[in-house]
């Protein structure tokens, strides 16, 4: 007779989703698992061992999908990356800009 499981497949099911949600919004985000674990109260290395699994599954069928499609899916987290970027450069701008301003009125 298998042990009982401490979390309900319901539960780690969502926990991937979650993580998978957060890695495809802000790709370069560091501790994500974590967060999400300390958010469903699922413990982070049970957590990881369950998004490896997934992931690993996914890769697997992107494997098997249309040059076409693995093409636009590269083409997506290119321009995720490219939105993130831009989204630090403009505040770079922002901060350097202000930092003139200030130059020029002292």
């Amino acid at each position: 007779m298998p042990a009982p499981r401490k979390y309900p497949p319901e539960l780690i099911e969502r926990g991937v989703q979650m993580v998978a949600a957060i890695r495809h919004g802000d790709p370069g985000r560091p501790g994500v698992i974590r967060q999400v674990g300390e958010l469903l109260n699922i413990h982070p290395e049970v957590l990881r061992h369950w998004v490896k699994k997934a992931d690993a599954e996914n890769e697997e069928q992107v494997r098997e999908m249309a040059p076409e499609a693995l093409n636009l899916r590269r083409l997506e987290r290119e321009n995720a990356e490219l939105r993130r970027v831009n989204r630090i450069l403009k505040a770079a701008a922002i901060l350097f800009a202000a930092e003139i301003e200030t130059e020029r009125a002292s």
